[in-house]
């Protein structure tokens, strides 16, 4: 039986695979695009990649391309670079598991050479001891090794547990921490759900099933809770995770492919199935229109408009996207049924809070969308890995709206105080967070922070004190900053600044909010800190002032820039409300 989106999917992943391909060089490295500069794990997710379009495919060519030679070159330049990137070799060799276990009939495996398929070996036993999302690569390494052949000793369920296990001593309500050892801790992000979406993938390549049923639970205990986030998160447009690093594209596609495997493990209950069905009708359409080139057939996640993070070149997308796609397309028939059996779910007003972690150091998402107006808005309270970006602050996300530049540090939607050589932002932590009704049935969100926090996640001890509150009513959103200090400090100035984007001007959904002409319409309610507007500075083609989904128009920036000594016993504030001027994109 036909299934349009499986074949939708199914089409577009040959079309970029075809795209593609010809960049993998006889050394088996990977031509960049354009002026990028290429990442040692490319040539890892080149080859799985090649391998999902396998099991979905069935055929070794395609056209002039011969599938397993390809994926044996770029697997041996990943063994190659192996030393510089566990990633791609976790990828690459779940790409080869993907031609059959049998050692013997893999057409991969049998066009490595022996030096090569012995150090494959080894590297697959060597591995380190991870406490954030690379844990999943090891697992994925273990289930190669002994699906393979390799070692008659399985680690699989060994690792899994390790994995799972950080997930209840470092967050109080079971979610994936990816901080590591770095910064304060706390980073809930797309990790957590690429993590789990390539578990599964590496257990159902896994040789023994009944370890794949056993471990199947313990991992559904933590992959629903991503499941029930996601149905507050994606916007009415379709845009899905929206903060943090690793966005844009594959903020639309880790979520697409948790929810296929939901579906098909049966996470879903019945009753719930057609508005998971709705999430992931939404989540594709948005991951189409916005970063599918559909003349040339490949996807854009850097241009003269639009770029990502360095680590995430535009050959390592379009090699991921078509591996998604084939996923996609397999998991559809799998599943059965079709999208025309979504229904989705009435819009809906409110906020809700996400707490992730409780205690003296709280980390959280605030959500909060307003049907009448179509606004939707992400607030994190989580850490960024001691990286001073702007991609985890605690401001508003909501692209179109309140933009900001990828992996670029600005102190947007936020006060940011010079103490010394430090700059200190109500970010990255809280504690007593909280969320409820207030004046005028407004509704708010709250949370102090004891202690002052720098950029770079260095705590300040015994400096002052942050309490913020933001408050929303229908499309009007205010937020208050309360500062104080226990000893006389002298700041040395003061930034606040708003980023004002556009829609890119190719791939963008027609149905997105934009900001109109008016913009946001600021109006600050009280400055302790007397800062005086700047000159606004357009930044349109500067290629350091563009996000994940288009450029930034301009930068809008509120500053003190000479000392001011704060007093014990006072408080200093600053207080400011919006009321965006709202427009649609193909409006």
């Amino acid at each position: 039986m036909e299934h349009p989106f499986a074949e939708q999917c199914q089409e577009l992943a040959r079309s970029i695979l075809w795209n593609n391909l010809s960049a993998i060089r006889e050394d088996g490295m990977l031509d960049p695009v354009g002026e990028e500069v290429p990442v040692p794990n490319e040539p890892g997710h080149a080859v799985l990649a090649i391998g999902e379009y396998f099991r979905a495919e069935g055929e070794l060519r395609l056209d002039q391309f011969d599938l397993p030679d390809l994926a044996a070159r770029a697997l041996s330049a990943q063994v190659a670079n192996s030393g510089q990137d566990e990633n791609g070799l976790a990828y690459g060799a779940l790409g080869m598991l993907s031609f059959g276990p049998a050692r013997d009939r893999n057409e991969v495996w049998i066009r490595l050479d022996e030096e090569v398929r012995e150090t494959l070996d080894r590297q697959l036993l060597t591995r380190e001891d991870f406490t954030d999302h690379r844990q999943a690569f090891n697992i994925a390494k273990a289930v190669t090794r002994f699906s393979f052949g390799l070692t008659r000793k399985d680690e699989t369920g060994k690792l899994i547990e390790r994995f799972l296990a950080p997930l209840e001593e470092k967050s109080a309500t079971g979610y994936f921490d990816d901080s590591g050892e770095h910064g304060i801790g706390g980073v809930y992000d797309i990790y957590g759900i690429l993590s789990f979406v390539l578990i599964r993938q590496s257990l159902q390549l896994h040789a023994n099933v009944h370890l794949r049923d056993r471990k199947l639970p313990s991992l559904r205990t933590h992959g629903e809770k991503y499941l029930k986030v996601l149905l507050d998160l994606v916007r009415q447009d379709g845009l899905g995770w929206a903060y943090g690093e690793n966005i844009g594209a594959y903020g639309q596609m880790h979520c697409i492919s948790l929810i296929l495997q939901a579906l098909r493990d049966n996470w879903v209950a019945p009753e719930r199935k057609p508005v998971y069905l709705d999430l992931l009708r939404r989540l594709f359409q948005f991951f189409f229109e916005t970063y599918v080139d559909q003349e040339e057939g490949t996807i854009v996640v850097r241009d003269h408009e639009r770029t990502s993070l360095a680590r995430h070149t535009s050959r390592l997308a379009n090699f991921d996207a078509a591996r998604y796609l084939s996923q996609w397309s397999r998991l559809a028939r799998s599943i059965g049924g079709t999208l025309a059996d979504a229904r989705p779910a009435p819009a809906k007003s409110g906020g809700k809070l996400f707490l992730f972690e409780k205690g003296r150091r709280e980390h959280g998402l605030f959500n909060y969308s307003d049907a009448q107006s179509g606004l939707h808005l992400q607030i994190p309270l989580v850490g960024n890995r001691a990286r001073a970006n702007s991609d985890s602050l605690a401001f508003p996300h909501a692209p179109g709206l309140f933009d900001w530049p990828t992996g670029r540090y600005l102190p947007l939607f936020q006060p940011e105080l010079r103490i010394g050589e430090d700059r200190v932002v109500p970010s990255y932590y809280g504690k007593g967070c909280t969320t409820g009704l207030g004046r005028g049935n407004a509704l708010y969100f709250t949370y102090e922070q004891p202690d002052f926090i720098t950029v770079e996640e260095k705590i300040l001890s015994g400096i002052g004190s942050c309490r913020v509150r933001w408050e929303f009513r229908g499309s009007r959103i205010s937020s208050e900053f309360v500062y104080e200090v226990r000893t006389q400090t002298q700041i040395q100035g003061m930034r606040y600044t708003m980023a004002v984007g556009l829609p890119h001007s190719r791939h963008c959904m027609e149905t997105s909010l934009r900001l109109g002409d008016e913009g946001l319409r600021p109006n600050i309610l009280k400055d302790d800190f007397q800062g005086e507007w700047r000159e606004n500075e357009i930044v349109t083609n500067d290629p350091n002032a563009r996000t994940y989904w288009g450029p930034l128009f301009y930068l809008q920036t509120l500053e003190r820039d000479h000392p001011l000594v704060l007093r014990p016993g006072q408080t200093y504030r600053f207080a400011i409300e919006f009321e965006p001027d709202l427009a649609l994109v193909g409006g």
